[in-house]
């Protein structure tokens, strides 16, 4: 088993009310921000979990997502990646 760090970010869903994101998006083009298209406020883990590989960890982790970490109706996630922890050594 190796340790990894894991990065995810959940975005609500396009098209679906982003509340946070608007106010953000209006906020930049009032401070002279035009070029900004548009602006999406979600969530961002970072895990560090064993697994026996990269691609082991990588389907846990959309596991994990579907299962708890994003809500499939409203929420888009996304891993970010996946990498080994150099010198650690898993349990």
């Amino acid at each position: 088993m190796s340790l990894f760090r894991v990065a995810i970010h959940i975005v609500p869903r396009r098209g679906l009310l982003d509340p946070q994101g608007k106010a953000v998006s209006d906020a930049l083009h009032a401070l002279g921000f035009s070029g900004v298209r548009d602006a999406r406020i979600g969530r961002f883990i970072v895990l560090e979990m064993e697994a026996t590989d990269a691609m082991d960890a990588d389907a846990a982790v959309r596991q994990m997502c579907e299962r708890l970490l994003a809500n499939p109706v409203t929420e888009d996630f996304e891993i970010e990646g996946v990498h080994v922890i150099e010198g650690a050594h898993a349990t």
